[in-house]
Protein backbone atom coordinates (compact mmCIF):
# COMPACT_ATOMS: atom_id res chain seq x y z
CA UNK A 1 0.00 0.00 0.00
CA UNK A 2 1.20 3.15 -0.67
CA UNK A 3 2.75 5.97 1.70
CA UNK A 4 -0.55 8.23 1.33
CA UNK A 5 -3.17 5.89 1.47
CA UNK A 6 -1.23 5.01 5.07
CA UNK A 7 -0.48 8.83 5.80
CA UNK A 8 -3.73 9.83 4.76
CA UNK A 9 -5.73 7.19 7.19
CA UNK A 10 -3.49 7.32 10.36
CA UNK A 11 -4.15 11.06 10.38
CA UNK A 12 -8.03 11.12 9.34
CA UNK A 13 -8.67 7.79 10.95
CA UNK A 14 -7.60 9.72 14.29
CA UNK A 15 -9.73 12.36 13.82
CA UNK A 16 -12.84 9.91 13.12
CA UNK A 17 -12.23 7.80 16.27
CA UNK A 18 -12.24 10.79 18.25
CA UNK A 19 -15.35 12.33 16.90
CA UNK A 20 -16.79 8.80 17.18
CA UNK A 21 -16.02 8.34 20.74
CA UNK A 22 -16.46 12.08 22.06
CA UNK A 23 -20.12 11.74 22.45
CA UNK A 24 -19.44 7.73 24.76
CA UNK A 25 -16.90 9.35 26.93
CA UNK A 26 -17.14 8.33 30.57
CA UNK A 27 -20.00 6.02 29.33
CA UNK A 28 -20.77 2.10 30.22
CA UNK A 29 -18.82 -0.79 28.74
CA UNK A 30 -20.76 -1.48 25.22
CA UNK A 31 -22.44 1.78 24.87
CA UNK A 32 -21.51 2.35 20.97
CA UNK A 33 -22.77 -1.23 20.25
CA UNK A 34 -26.00 -0.87 22.41
CA UNK A 35 -26.58 2.28 20.41
CA UNK A 36 -25.82 1.32 16.73
CA UNK A 37 -26.03 -2.35 16.49
CA UNK A 38 -26.01 -3.61 12.85
CA UNK A 39 -22.40 -2.21 11.47
CA UNK A 40 -22.55 0.25 8.38
CA UNK A 41 -26.12 1.05 9.63
CA UNK A 42 -24.67 4.63 9.78
CA UNK A 43 -25.96 7.38 11.98
CA UNK A 44 -22.81 6.75 13.87
CA UNK A 45 -21.62 9.96 14.22
CA UNK A 46 -24.14 11.16 16.32
CA UNK A 47 -22.79 14.00 18.69
CA UNK A 48 -23.79 14.48 22.35
CA UNK A 49 -22.48 14.95 25.33
CA UNK A 50 -21.91 18.54 24.36
CA UNK A 51 -19.98 18.17 20.52
CA UNK A 52 -22.18 18.17 17.26
CA UNK A 53 -21.81 15.27 15.13
CA UNK A 54 -18.10 14.76 13.49
CA UNK A 55 -16.94 17.35 15.77
CA UNK A 56 -13.28 16.18 16.78
CA UNK A 57 -12.22 16.89 20.37
CA UNK A 58 -8.76 18.09 22.01
CA UNK A 59 -7.13 15.51 20.70
CA UNK A 60 -7.19 16.22 17.17
CA UNK A 61 -7.29 19.58 17.90
CA UNK A 62 -3.53 19.13 19.57
CA UNK A 63 -2.64 16.60 16.60
CA UNK A 64 -3.40 19.89 14.71
CA UNK A 65 -1.65 22.57 16.52
CA UNK A 66 1.54 19.97 16.23
CA UNK A 67 1.48 19.52 12.73
CA UNK A 68 0.83 22.96 11.64
CA UNK A 69 4.03 23.40 13.89
CA UNK A 70 6.36 21.24 11.95
CA UNK A 71 5.05 22.67 8.51
CA UNK A 72 5.73 26.35 9.37
CA UNK A 73 8.55 25.95 10.90
CA UNK A 74 10.22 23.45 8.91
CA UNK A 75 10.85 20.70 12.10
CA UNK A 76 10.25 20.36 15.43
CA UNK A 77 10.39 22.86 17.31
CA UNK A 78 9.37 22.46 20.90
CA UNK A 79 9.01 26.21 21.81
CA UNK A 80 6.69 26.83 19.32
CA UNK A 81 4.47 23.89 19.73
CA UNK A 82 4.12 25.15 23.12
CA UNK A 83 3.25 28.70 22.27
CA UNK A 84 0.59 26.96 20.60
CA UNK A 85 -0.68 24.99 23.00
CA UNK A 86 -0.84 27.98 25.33
CA UNK A 87 -2.47 30.21 23.27
CA UNK A 88 -5.07 27.35 22.49
CA UNK A 89 -5.68 26.54 26.16
CA UNK A 90 -6.32 30.72 26.97
CA UNK A 91 -9.30 30.42 25.00
CA UNK A 92 -11.10 28.53 27.01
CA UNK A 93 -11.27 25.07 24.79
CA UNK A 94 -14.56 22.92 25.14
CA UNK A 95 -12.42 20.46 26.56
CA UNK A 96 -9.10 19.96 27.98
CA UNK A 97 -7.42 18.19 30.20
CA UNK A 98 -6.83 19.37 34.12
CA UNK A 99 -2.98 18.16 34.06
CA UNK A 100 -2.46 19.94 30.21
CA UNK A 101 -4.18 22.83 31.56
CA UNK A 102 -2.32 23.33 34.31
CA UNK A 103 0.75 22.64 32.40
CA UNK A 104 -0.09 25.42 30.09
CA UNK A 105 -1.20 27.86 32.19
CA UNK A 106 0.98 27.82 35.30
CA UNK A 107 2.78 30.54 33.95
CA UNK A 108 6.61 28.68 33.94
CA UNK A 109 8.31 28.34 30.78
CA UNK A 110 7.94 25.85 28.19
CA UNK A 111 10.89 24.12 29.22
CA UNK A 112 10.86 23.99 32.84
CA UNK A 113 6.21 23.75 32.98
CA UNK A 114 5.37 20.28 32.56
CA UNK A 115 8.88 19.17 34.94
CA UNK A 116 7.77 21.50 37.37
CA UNK A 117 4.15 19.98 37.38
CA UNK A 118 5.63 16.27 37.95
CA UNK A 119 7.72 17.98 40.82
CA UNK A 120 4.86 18.65 42.58
CA UNK A 121 2.42 16.32 41.98
CA UNK A 122 4.18 13.31 41.01
CA UNK A 123 1.59 11.91 38.92
CA UNK A 124 1.96 12.67 35.10
CA UNK A 125 1.37 9.14 33.08
CA UNK A 126 -2.23 10.50 31.05
CA UNK A 127 -2.43 9.91 27.81
CA UNK A 128 -2.87 13.89 26.78
CA UNK A 129 0.53 13.51 25.01
CA UNK A 130 -0.18 9.89 23.20
CA UNK A 131 -3.98 11.36 21.95
CA UNK A 132 -2.39 14.26 19.89
CA UNK A 133 0.71 12.48 18.42
CA UNK A 134 -1.47 11.03 15.12
CA UNK A 135 0.30 14.20 13.10
CA UNK A 136 3.80 13.88 14.32
CA UNK A 137 3.78 10.38 13.94
CA UNK A 138 3.37 10.55 9.84
CA UNK A 139 5.47 13.45 9.95
CA UNK A 140 9.00 11.66 11.31
CA UNK A 141 8.26 8.46 9.73
CA UNK A 142 10.36 8.53 7.09
CA UNK A 143 13.19 9.69 9.35
CA UNK A 144 13.35 6.26 10.39
CA UNK A 145 13.19 4.54 14.07
CA UNK A 146 15.72 6.22 16.38
CA UNK A 147 14.65 9.84 15.12
CA UNK A 148 11.08 9.37 15.24
CA UNK A 149 10.99 7.83 18.81
CA UNK A 150 13.01 10.83 19.79
CA UNK A 151 10.88 13.07 18.46
CA UNK A 152 7.84 11.45 20.31
CA UNK A 153 9.93 11.94 23.57
CA UNK A 154 10.51 15.23 23.47
CA UNK A 155 7.16 16.44 21.93
CA UNK A 156 5.33 14.45 24.90
CA UNK A 157 7.70 16.44 27.32
CA UNK A 158 6.38 19.83 26.50
CA UNK A 159 3.30 18.73 29.03
CA UNK A 160 4.17 15.46 30.93
CA UNK A 161 6.89 15.01 32.91
CA UNK A 162 6.49 11.03 33.35
CA UNK A 163 8.73 9.68 31.08
CA UNK A 164 5.96 6.53 31.02
CA UNK A 165 4.34 9.12 28.81
CA UNK A 166 7.14 9.35 26.72
CA UNK A 167 7.47 5.82 26.50
CA UNK A 168 4.05 5.42 25.41
CA UNK A 169 4.20 7.83 22.38
CA UNK A 170 7.80 6.90 21.37
CA UNK A 171 5.61 2.97 20.81
CA UNK A 172 2.96 4.73 19.04
CA UNK A 173 5.47 6.86 16.49
CA UNK A 174 7.49 3.28 16.21
CA UNK A 175 4.37 1.13 15.45
CA UNK A 176 3.05 3.82 12.86
CA UNK A 177 6.35 3.98 10.96
CA UNK A 178 6.76 0.28 10.36
CA UNK A 179 3.19 0.13 9.26
CA UNK A 180 4.48 2.69 6.94
CA UNK A 181 7.04 0.62 5.80
CA UNK A 182 4.77 -2.65 4.96
CA UNK A 183 5.19 -3.88 8.47
CA UNK A 184 2.97 -5.79 10.79
CA UNK A 185 2.83 -3.66 13.67
CA UNK A 186 1.41 -6.47 15.47
CA UNK A 187 4.54 -8.78 15.13
CA UNK A 188 6.80 -5.92 15.32
CA UNK A 189 5.83 -4.97 19.16
CA UNK A 190 9.23 -7.26 20.81
CA UNK A 191 11.51 -5.26 18.65
CA UNK A 192 9.71 -2.26 19.57
CA UNK A 193 9.61 -2.79 23.13
CA UNK A 194 13.01 -4.04 22.74
CA UNK A 195 13.63 -0.17 22.67
CA UNK A 196 11.58 0.93 25.62
CA UNK A 197 13.48 2.70 28.31
CA UNK A 198 13.96 -0.24 30.95
CA UNK A 199 12.34 1.28 33.85
CA UNK A 200 9.20 1.38 31.56
CA UNK A 201 9.22 -1.72 29.59
CA UNK A 202 8.20 -4.24 31.41
CA UNK A 203 4.75 -2.11 32.03
CA UNK A 204 4.61 -1.60 28.45
CA UNK A 205 4.86 -4.93 27.73
CA UNK A 206 2.01 -6.27 30.08
CA UNK A 207 -0.62 -4.65 28.20
CA UNK A 208 0.90 -4.97 24.17
CA UNK A 209 1.29 -8.17 25.20
CA UNK A 210 -1.07 -10.78 22.57
CA UNK A 211 -3.09 -12.23 25.71
CA UNK A 212 -3.34 -9.21 27.68
CA UNK A 213 -6.98 -7.87 27.62
CA UNK A 214 -8.43 -4.38 28.44
CA UNK A 215 -10.48 -6.03 31.28
CA UNK A 216 -7.20 -6.76 33.39
CA UNK A 217 -6.18 -3.27 32.78
CA UNK A 218 -5.01 -1.46 36.66
CA UNK A 219 -5.64 1.84 35.78
CA UNK A 220 -8.55 3.86 33.95
CA UNK A 221 -7.69 4.12 30.48
CA UNK A 222 -7.31 7.64 30.44
CA UNK A 223 -3.65 6.33 31.62
CA UNK A 224 -1.65 5.76 29.13
CA UNK A 225 -0.79 2.05 29.55
CA UNK A 226 -3.78 0.91 29.12
CA UNK A 227 -5.24 3.48 26.44
CA UNK A 228 -1.91 2.35 24.47
CA UNK A 229 -2.51 -1.55 24.84
CA UNK A 230 -6.43 -1.35 24.46
CA UNK A 231 -6.01 0.50 21.16
CA UNK A 232 -3.43 -2.64 20.28
CA UNK A 233 -5.93 -5.18 21.28
CA UNK A 234 -8.61 -3.40 19.36
CA UNK A 235 -6.56 -3.70 16.45
CA UNK A 236 -5.87 -6.91 17.25
CA UNK A 237 -8.82 -8.48 18.02
CA UNK A 238 -10.78 -7.40 14.95
CA UNK A 239 -9.98 -7.04 11.15
CA UNK A 240 -11.34 -3.73 9.81
CA UNK A 241 -11.11 -0.36 10.73
CA UNK A 242 -15.03 -0.31 11.55
CA UNK A 243 -14.73 -2.91 13.87
CA UNK A 244 -11.20 -1.66 15.47
CA UNK A 245 -12.96 1.58 16.26
CA UNK A 246 -16.53 -0.19 17.14
CA UNK A 247 -14.29 -2.50 19.81
CA UNK A 248 -12.21 0.49 21.26
CA UNK A 249 -15.61 3.17 22.20
CA UNK A 250 -17.33 -0.21 23.06
CA UNK A 251 -14.73 -0.17 26.13
CA UNK A 252 -16.60 2.79 27.68
CA UNK A 253 -14.38 5.03 29.87
CA UNK A 254 -11.87 7.71 27.97
CA UNK A 255 -13.63 6.57 24.95
CA UNK A 256 -12.49 9.19 22.78
CA UNK A 257 -8.70 8.87 23.20
CA UNK A 258 -8.90 5.25 22.97
CA UNK A 259 -10.58 5.63 19.58
CA UNK A 260 -8.60 8.16 18.15
CA UNK A 261 -5.09 6.21 19.05
CA UNK A 262 -7.37 2.99 17.50
CA UNK A 263 -8.67 4.97 14.60
CA UNK A 264 -4.87 6.14 13.80
CA UNK A 265 -3.00 2.83 13.96
CA UNK A 266 -6.27 1.18 12.36
CA UNK A 267 -6.45 4.20 9.93
CA UNK A 268 -2.41 3.70 9.00
CA UNK A 269 -3.16 -0.81 8.87
CA UNK A 270 -5.96 -0.40 6.78
CA UNK A 271 -5.85 3.04 4.89
CA UNK A 272 -7.59 5.60 3.74
CA UNK A 273 -10.37 3.86 1.90
CA UNK A 274 -10.91 1.54 4.45
CA UNK A 275 -12.28 4.60 6.48
CA UNK A 276 -16.48 4.55 5.69
CA UNK A 277 -17.01 7.65 4.03
CA UNK A 278 -20.58 8.59 6.50
CA UNK A 279 -17.38 8.95 9.15
CA UNK A 280 -15.77 10.47 7.17
CA UNK A 281 -18.08 13.73 5.74
CA UNK A 282 -18.98 14.94 8.67
CA UNK A 283 -15.78 15.65 9.94
CA UNK A 284 -14.46 18.91 11.17
CA UNK A 285 -12.00 20.42 13.82
CA UNK A 286 -12.54 24.13 15.12
CA UNK A 287 -9.70 25.73 16.48
CA UNK A 288 -10.12 28.08 19.46
CA UNK A 289 -7.65 30.80 20.02
CA UNK A 290 -6.70 30.69 15.95
CA UNK A 291 -9.02 33.07 14.27
CA UNK A 292 -12.14 30.99 14.16
CA UNK A 293 -10.57 28.22 12.02
CA UNK A 294 -12.12 25.27 11.41
CA UNK A 295 -10.63 22.39 9.24
CA UNK A 296 -12.33 19.80 7.50
CA UNK A 297 -12.05 16.56 5.66
CA UNK A 298 -10.46 18.19 3.05
CA UNK A 299 -8.08 20.37 5.29
CA UNK A 300 -6.97 17.17 7.18
CA UNK A 301 -6.23 15.51 4.04
CA UNK A 302 -4.17 18.21 2.85
CA UNK A 303 -2.30 18.10 6.29
CA UNK A 304 -1.75 13.90 6.39
CA UNK A 305 -0.22 14.81 2.45
CA UNK A 306 2.15 17.56 3.13
CA UNK A 307 3.25 16.20 7.04
CA UNK A 308 4.11 12.87 4.42
CA UNK A 309 6.41 14.50 1.78
CA UNK A 310 7.90 17.58 3.65
CA UNK A 311 8.75 14.47 5.97
CA UNK A 312 10.16 12.59 3.64
CA UNK A 313 11.93 15.62 2.04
Amino acid sequence: MKWVQRAAGAVVGSAVGDALGGPFEFGPQGGFSARFPAPGGGGEMCGGGGWEPGEATDDTRMAVLVAESLLEQGGLDLPDIFARFQRWAASEPKDIGLQTEDVLTNGMPWELAAAIHFQVNQRAAGKGSLMRASTSAVYFAAAGQEATMDAARRIAALTHGDRAAWEGTAIFHELIRVTFEDNDPLAALPDVLALVHPDHRSRYSAVLAPDWHPDQATEFNGAVWPCLGSAVWALRATTSFEDAIRAAIDLGGDTDTVAAVTGSLAGAYYGLDAIPAHWTEPLHVPLPGFDGRVLDLADLLHLAHRLLWTGRA
